[in-house]
């Protein structure tokens, strides 16, 4: 991959083309670069099944690394942001947290995504959801107006994170607090498989490491702790062993070369007062 601009055209070309149904997800073991099951993927990362079922169809596309808006611990009347909220999924769980004295605000960048996410919340009857199209460095979202921000395997695609944690704390109320699932690296990748696009697409190549990452974080203003820390490569092979094979066949790297490296995280973030 190369320039930001780039990147962004790519990433948006591709969750676009998901939104469209053209393909399933990328992020997480299902889609271009294999293929599986949303579902179990979804069961597997820890969402319930109840809260799927209650879906509208069409909202769970495959895309998570995790489950985070069960360690929000919501409350009714609080107002959610989800930062890169694809089809909805995260959004719709929160809005049953929140109750219909809350509000849930989803932002993406991707025009096709926030298409499909309004006409699941149409569907499914959430009255108290709202899809905006924007930027995650730039947030479409007034400052101090939320009171938790979630995400799900999304940052990791944003070439300039720290930007989207500081419009994080700006988006916060005073003590706010996040919820997220990302990708971290626990050591640099091999350079082909940093430069492959499905990598990037698929949270792989785009992540950052952990000491600069959560760095990042704290120099926007959070104090972190981390719930999940898992081999999101192991993850990969268990549910979907053909797409870990192809990428590392696909570059000639052996797996020992990236083995442990990559970690699926879901961390708690406070903002400091």
């Amino acid at each position: 991959m190369s320039g930001a601009d780039e990147i962004v055209d790519v990433v948006r070309d591709r969750y676009g083309k998901i939104a469209r149904s053209e393909q399933s997800g990328c992020c997480g073991p299902t889609g271009p670069c294999g293929g599986s099951s949303e579902t179990r993927v979804a069961l597997e990362i820890g969402y319930g099944r109840r809260d799927l079922t209650e879906l509208p169809d069409g909202t769970n596309l495959g895309l998570g690394c995790g489950a985070p808006i069960g360690f929000l611990d919501l409350k009714p009347g609080e107002r959610v942001l989800d930062l890169g909220s694809g089809a909805g999924i995260d959004a719709f769980i929160a809005s049953k947290g929140v109750g219909a004295s809350g509000r849930v605000i989803g932002v993406d960048m991707t025009p096709d995504m926030v298409e499909r996410a309004r006409g699941n919340a149409s569907r499914g009857g959430f009255d108290n959801v709202e899809f905006r199209e924007g930027r995650l460095e730039s947030l479409p979202v007034e400052s101090g107006s939320v009171d938790a921000v979630t995400s799900n395997c999304v940052i990791n695609l944003v070439p300039d994170k720290a930007q989207v944690f500081r419009e994080a704390a700006r988006v916060l109320a005073p003590g706010g607090r996040m919820v997220i699932s990302d990708i971290v690296l626990d050591g640099p990748l091999p350079e082909v498989i940093a430069q492959d696009v499905c990598a990037y697409v698929g949270c792989v190549s785009g992540a950052m490491l952990r000491e600069e990452y959560f760095g990042s974080l704290r120099a926007a203003g959070f104090e972190v702790e981390v719930l999940k820390d898992v081999d999101y490569l192991a993850s990969v092979e268990e549910a979907a062993p053909e797409e870990a094979r192809a990428l590392l066949e696909r570059n000639g790297v052996p797996r020992e070369a990236v083995a442990g490296r990559v970690r699926s995280i879901t961390y708690r973030a406070r903002k400091r007062s």
